[in-house]
């Protein structure tokens, strides 16, 4: 095979390329580039969505297996801040400091978790599980006008998913197990931010697309259907009394959706039955624990 052949080959099985745009780390100043994921090609195949709309993509035979998720999320390769690519130099000043303080620790416990990574070459798919991890906990400093309690939320959520695909690719790691518990952490941080949003303590406005994934935006409707969703499955399970108040709470936020008029857009068919189907099945639970 010819050098220019050679070449030509790596141009095209290429998934990511860096951006023309410079990013300044707002807590260290280093200068760098964002990773950015190509999605033409082929390279992108969609398969099913799942109960939690995470969409499923399905390997290519030109470029194996690609997780769009990798790429979401900017972070300093300095310092490891990490934010939603709207918000990285929005970083309020008063907090760069306590983003700056935190930097051996944050640095010490990813790699705990997610060892071995560099943000300084191409992501693979264990940086790209750190990246939500590390978006996760910057987020706690954002001030409330960025709406960084449901950006956690779907940033836990996002974080799962790339741990079950590190799970498939690397079993017996305990990755399975750290899916849960970052589902948990979502569970936590959606239905918090839809309380904060019913009593006034912080909106939802900072948030312009509400995910979770990259290809489908569910609105304000997908957050109410992954709280209800996510408090039935991994919301209080032992206590009787916590688990039918917690279910209860799950009925009511999804059934939200049916007034919210017909199948649009941002509502297809699809997502209206699924959400429909967990209505029905929070309801039989309820109807099964009596009075």
């Amino acid at each position: 095979m010819t050098r220019k052949k050679k070449e030509k080959e790596t141009r095209e099985l290429k998934v990511s390329f860096l951006s023309k745009m410079e990013y300044k780390c707002p807590v260290c100043g280093c200068i760098f580039r964002r990773e950015e994921l190509l999605s033409g090609g082929g390279r992108l195949i969609a398969g099913d969505m799942t109960e939690e709309l995470h969409r499923i993509f399905e390997p290519s035979l030109k470029y194996g297996e690609i997780y769009p998720l990798v790429y979401l999320a900017t972070v300093c390769p300095e310092c490891w801040f990490a934010s939603m690519e709207g918000d990285f130099l929005q970083l309020p000043p008063a907090k760069r400091s306590k983003i700056k303080e935190d930097q051996e620790c944050r640095m010490a416990e990813t790699q705990l978790i997610f060892p071995g990574i560099d943000f300084n070459n191409p992501r693979r798919l264990m940086e790209g599980a750190a990246s939500q991890y590390l978006t996760l906990r910057c987020y706690d400093q954002y001030t409330k006008e960025f709406s960084p309690t449901i950006k956690r939320g779907l940033a836990a959520l996002r974080t799962a998913w790339l741990l079950d695909d590190l799970n498939k690719r690397f079993p017996k790691q305990h990755y399975d197990w750290l899916g849960i518990l970052f589902r948990k952490k979502a569970q936590y941080f959606y239905n918090d931010a839809l309380d904060r949003e019913q009593t006034g303590g912080e909106t939802m406005s900072g948030l312009k697309i509400y995910g979770p994934d990259i290809d489908k935006n569910y609105s304000y409707e997908g957050m109410l259907y992954l709280c209800s969703y996510l408090r039935y499955k991994f919301g209080p399970a032992h206590d009787p009394e916590q688990r039918k108040a917690s279910l209860e709470y799950s009925r009511r936020t999804i059934a939200k959706l049916f007034g919210m008029g017909k199948a649009s857009k941002d509502k297809p068919g699809a997502f209206l039955e699924m959400a429909r189907t967990m209505y029905d099945t929070i309801n039989k639970e309820i109807e099964e624990m009596g009075a």
